[in-house]
């Protein structure tokens, strides 16, 4: 009975000496302990982080495709809107023009455009059927464009006036002197035939004088821009801007009557 009461006696004390021993070295193994514990915990935070940014970055680039895609519908929505915006101002102008000359017009859509070098012409949507025949002025609310040159029975072929083809007597509003303007392929159209001494300058308006049946009288040709000398020194020339883009036609109207 002694010698058990002796064994346990060694046993408690052997343990009280380790765990007096454990609680003194507990500081030093501490913080060796919080680094290798910290490793793990680091590799798994970065590698959260890595995966958290790459599917936020595959959302965003989700929505940024999206918001592309949506921004560009909104534009196209906004350009087909100015376009017809701007269609509806000239038709108003056109219908405005309409009815107040004392012409009959026929409103008419520019549906082509001549690809030939030697020639200025547009192809527009009404013809014979419509009441078109060749010869016909051709206007728009700014001034002449040119005279129908071929029409079928749906569309006709419109000569403008800056083809060489085509020429109109013409008057100076200002002082009216007479000439005869011509078309030269080009942005402009030349007005000949004007005697040294004629009264014309830069920005006198041009007009049709209304001397011959094809053209009505007082319709805008356009602006002069420049004058100068013929080579032969007998008589003199203008260079006129036409009033109306000739580049740039949509919709026209042609005098029936």
């Amino acid at each position: 009975m002694f010698k058990f009461k002796k064994k346990t006696l060694i046993f408690l004390s052997v343990s009280c000496v380790l765990l007096l021993l454990i609680s003194l070295s507990l500081p030093y193994l501490k913080n060796p302990a919080l680094v290798i514990l910290k490793q793990p915990l680091r590799l798994f935070t970065f590698i959260r982080q890595e995966i958290t940014a790459l599917v936020f970055f595959h959302r965003n680039a989700i929505q940024r495709e999206s918001l592309k895609k949506e921004n560009e519908v909104l534009k196209s929505k906004l350009n087909v809107q100015e376009d017809l915006r701007l269609e509806n101002e000239r038709l108003k102008e056109l219908l405005s023009l309409r009815d107040r000359s004392s012409h009959k017009l026929i409103a008419c859509r520019v549906i082509g455009r001549s690809i030939d070098s030697w020639a200025s012409s547009i192809i527009i949507d009404k013809g014979r059927n419509s009441g078109l025949r060749r010869g016909m002025p051709v206007v728009t609310s700014l001034g002449l464009v040119g005279r129908v040159a071929e029409a079928s029975e749906i569309t006709s072929k419109v000569m403008l006036i800056n083809d060489p083809n085509l020429s109109v007597s013409s008057i100076v509003q200002r002082s009216r002197q007479e000439g005869l303007v011509s078309g030269t392929l080009g942005s402009h159209l030349i007005m000949r035939y004007l005697p040294q001494d004629a009264d014309i300058e830069i920005n006198d308006i041009i007009e049709t004088s209304g001397l011959n049946e094809t053209f009505p009288k007082g319709l805008l040709i356009g602006v002069v821009v420049d004058t100068g000398k013929e080579y032969s020194g007998l008589s003199r020339f203008a260079i006129i801007k036409p009033a109306v883009n000739l580049y740039g036609i949509e919709e026209v109207l042609v005098v029936v009557e």
